[in-house]
């Protein structure tokens, strides 16, 4: 499964609206072809360009202590833009 859910933040959101930008969490391992045919299929829209970026984990800090005791877990994000006249709705069924 190479898409693994839609990113919904409040700067993915402002890129939806002003850019036609979609952003999605996605396999690390996937390619930009892959993901391109992924959304086309799964959402039935043209894809015009995927970037993508590896997203770090963060530092976890122990309560007590303060000190680092391991990372989250990194991931991959990936922004489509689509094609003039298409558009993907995320909160349609809610």
């Amino acid at each position: 499964m190479i898409l693994k859910k839609p990113l919904v933040t409040e700067k993915s959101s402002s890129l939806m609206d002003k850019k036609g930008k979609f952003g999605f969490v996605v396999d690390t391992k996937a390619t930009k072809d892959e993901i391109k045919q992924a959304v086309e299929s799964f959402y039935e829209v043209e894809v015009e360009s995927v970037n993508t970026m590896i997203q770090r984990g963060k530092a976890r800090k122990n309560r007590r202590t303060g000190q680092i005791s391991g990372y989250t877990n990194k991931y991959k994000k990936a922004f489509v833009t689509l094609k003039e006249g298409f558009n993907i709705d995320f909160y349609k069924d809610v």
